[in-house]
């Protein structure tokens, strides 16, 4: 039996899948480097060190060559689909690319997986985005998604609609991951708190948008493994959910991120306040009584353990960049 995971050298794809080969298990990956190039090669590179991994660079808009990888490897019974675009204000400067990559890959992939004979579970990366301008908090898979505030929030909703009618329609175990903020170490550079970082650690200044309440559900990288693998690991297959939130439970303000960076880097932010552009939500909150009563996970680190473990790494990481250049 094995794991399949596009996006296996993103963010979450390689943390993912280093959990997983630790605990002697077989990942299949697939990934064709996007985003942050530097960072996804540097990750394979690590993936590539442990028995029972494979990689093959494939686009999973490419759903022939899915279907030749999964004839050869038809023991594949759990599917994690990352693959995608990412940032919301990218989104409105390239919909095509964000609608390709994120749309027609996941039709491309759930087309594939029809070849396999025993799939136990598909899990995909939604997102908190998918909340829309709702005021309704904490945000619950039940509330009813509100007002699109991106286009990358209109193609991850498209995503849970298309996997609802693949469910329905050819009985696929599908489950929307809905992820909130996922930050820590060998994350992707163009979030936040990495910008902060690199602002803070080359001097120079770092926008903070206006709000009083601007805060983020932060989940660290370890946790949200965790509750993925809890999702796949459940013995019970008599209840798929439709979607699930990933997040900490708990939103923390985006100024206190930054003192803790301040902290831990040791050096002072020089912050400029500016208008909050049109896709991004004041706050954002997780409600994770669902994958609690699921599966009984619930995260464990708080923002202090998780800055502290991120910048650690980032001093590492900035090592490595100068190098590079």
């Amino acid at each position: 039996m094995a794991f399949f995971i596009t996006g296996v050298s993103g963010f979450i794809g390689f943390h993912l899948a280093t959990a997983l080969l630790a605990r002697g298990e077989e990942v299949i990956g697939i990934d064709i480097h996007t985003s942050s190039p530097f960072l996804s090669k540097e990750r394979l590179n690590l993936l590539k060190q442990h028995r029972g991994f494979m990689y093959q660079a494939i686009d999973v808009c490419d759903q022939s060559a899915l279907k030749a990888l999964f004839a050869q490897y038809a023991h594949i019974h759990s599917i994690i689909h990352l693959a995608a675009q990412a940032g919301v204000r990218r989104s409105r400067e390239e919909p095509a690319l964000f609608a390709r990559s994120n749309f027609e890959g996941l039709v491309s992939l759930l087309e594939a997986s029809l070849t396999l004979k025993q799939i136990n579970h598909i899990v995909y990366a939604s997102s908190s985005a998918v909340y829309g301008r709702t005021k309704e908090f904490p945000f619950k898979e039940t509330n009813p998604l509100g007002e699109p505030s991106s286009f990358y929030a209109v193609t991850k909703h498209s995503n849970e609609l298309t996997a609802a009618y693949y469910k329905r329609a050819y009985n696929l175990p599908l489950t929307a991951l809905r992820f909130f903020t996922v930050y820590g170490a060998w994350g992707r550079p163009d979030m936040a708190y990495f910008k902060f970082a690199k602002a803070i650690s080359d001097k120079k200044p770092i926008t903070l948008w206006e709000g009083q309440n601007l805060s983020r559900d932060f989940t660290f990288i370890s946790d949200v493994v965790a509750g993925v693998l809890s999702l796949l690991d459940r013995k019970t297959r008599s209840f798929v959910p439709d979607a699930v939130n990933i997040g900490s439970g708990k939103p923390e303000s985006v100024l206190k991120l930054i003192k803790e960076l301040e902290k831990n880097l040791n050096m002072k932010a020089d912050i400029e306040i500016c208008p909050r552009p049109l896709e991004d939500l004041e706050q954002t909150w997780a409600s994770i009584e669902l994958i609690k009563k699921l599966t009984g996970w619930s995260p464990k680190t708080s923002i202090n353990e998780g800055i502290a473990a991120f910048s650690k790494w980032f001093r590492v990481y900035k090592k490595l960049e100068n190098q590079k250049n």
